[in-house]
């Protein structure tokens, strides 16, 4: 099944480091949300992937997703946050349902964060993800 992930990865690299290491254990095609490349149309499996900014996946990955993802192909989601819940899922798959897509599974895990206030306490999460996340995220990505 040909794949491709999507991400968006600004503040830390968290999301890219998921990315990343999805990458080096599977055949799979990395996609930077602002890199201009568009077309999906050759993918049989999409995974969209960002960290949290204002308690939102990227508006970014959000406006690549509803732009550019065909109809009727598999998706999956992964998440990083200071504080990883699922509601954080749904602006991706209410945009994959418009599209008819099937949403196969969503993965989250912590992110270091120094947004706004946090900056003033040395962040928090920091460390995340870590190794036991990335192996976690490797996991989630076989069990599609």
């Amino acid at each position: 099944m040909k794949t491709a992930i999507v991400y968006y990865s600004k503040h830390h690299g968290n999301t890219k480091k998921l990315v990343d290491a999805i990458a080096a254990a599977h055949e799979v095609t990395v996609i930077d949300c602002m890199s201009g490349q568009t077309d999906l149309s050759g993918f049989d499996r999409i995974g969209f992937a960002s960290g949290v900014y204002a308690e939102h996946v990227a508006k970014q990955i959000q406006s690549y997703a509803r732009t550019n993802l065909p109809e009727g192909k598999e998706v999956f989601i992964l998440v990083t946050a200071a504080m990883p819940i699922d509601r954080y899922f749904s602006d991706l798959q209410k945009i994959a349902e418009e599209k008819k897509c099937t949403v196969k599974g969503s993965f989250k895990c912590k992110g270091f964060n120094t947004f706004g206030p946090f900056k003033l306490i040395g962040g928090t999460a920091k460390g995340h993800p870590t190794e036991e996340e990335l192996a976690e995220a490797v996991r989630f990505y076989e069990g599609l």
